[in-house]
């Protein structure tokens, strides 16, 4: 089974840390108080957001760690690969194209920030392994859960947005934050699975080179 290179290692580690900074950091920056359960993320990227560049580098460091997970994820289903460096580059796009000033939404923000949504909740489903000898974050039963509970919380946040709710931030610091959690999981899960391989690998030949 072909391994994870460590440079995708380190990309699946960055990126939850870079979301999650990113936001707090931008957070503390705003004039007054700052409410992270109504607000959204891209409201601290937005066009005329006090030091808006920092959740703007956040969300493209981001979107280019995904990208660079799907690349570096060699032993997972190709399409999932692809699914995931796709929403990786459309939240790279989102940060390219920021709300305006004073909210009232942008076509181009709103429609990137779907796709990136939408690739980064389906992505497990298309990276599953049907061998036995699969890591555990590629079995079907384990990416079919993730799948389904990142779809879950997509839909939370869409109703909340839709609905107008006084949650709608918290819904999508919640979806962000999953989404950024489960390429770190299902890659260290591939290490550990290697890591495995290899040890039973030596042992099994341990006899030969006693010979």
């Amino acid at each position: 089974m072909r391994g994870v290179p460590w440079w995708g290692v380190v990309s699946s580690a960055v990126a939850p840390v870079l979301l999650v900074g990113g936001w707090t950091v931008a957070a503390g920056l705003q004039p007054g108080s700052f409410n992270a359960v109504v607000s959204t993320i891209s409201s601290l990227a937005a066009r005329g957001a006090a030091d808006r560049w920092v959740m703007t580098l956040a969300l493209a460091g981001v979107g280019a760690c995904y990208a660079v997970t799907g690349l570096a994820l060699r032993p997972a289903a190709f399409p999932g690969r692809l699914i995931l460096l796709a929403g990786g580059c459309a939240t790279v796009l989102v940060a390219v194209n920021p709300e305006p000033a004073g909210g009232g939404g942008s076509l181009p923000h709103a429609f990137w920030a779907a796709i990136g949504f939408t690739a980064l909740a389906a992505w497990p489903l298309a990276a599953m392994k049907r061998r036995p000898s699969a890591p555990a974050g590629l079995r079907p039963t384990v990416a079919a859960s993730a799948a389904g509970m990142l779809l879950g919380l997509l839909v939370w946040f869409g109703v909340e947005l839709i609905a107008g709710g006084l949650q709608v931030g918290l819904a999508e610091r919640v979806l962000a934050g999953a989404q950024a959690a489960w390429p770190l999981a299902v890659v260290l899960a591939c290490c550990r699975s290697q890591s495995r391989a290899q040890k039973q690998h030596a042992t099994a030949a341990e006899p030969g080179i006693k010979d």
